[in-house]
């Protein structure tokens, strides 16, 4: 069995971040019948916490997503 820690961020507006913890889990199992035996490899990852960071509320907020060479002069205008 072999496990590792995974953490992932996630923004959640202005001023907050959004912080998940998982443990992942990675398992060979044999399975043993009168016949044959499988081999199989099972993964799964648990949320073991997440938490809310919050920051400081900016005073101006630009949202510049699709914003590119040909439309900037619109969103300055």
């Amino acid at each position: 069995m072999k496990t590792d820690l995974k953490n992932e961020f996630i923004s959640k507006g202005i001023n907050q971040t959004l912080h998940k913890i998982y443990l992942q889990i990675d398992c060979e199992v044999d399975i043993l019948t009168p016949f044959d035996s499988i081999s199989k490899r099972i993964t799964n990852q648990i949320l073991i916490g997440e938490h809310i960071i919050v920051g400081n509320i900016p005073n101006t907020y630009y949202n510049l997503e699709n914003i590119n060479r040909d439309n900037a002069m619109e969103v300055i205008e």
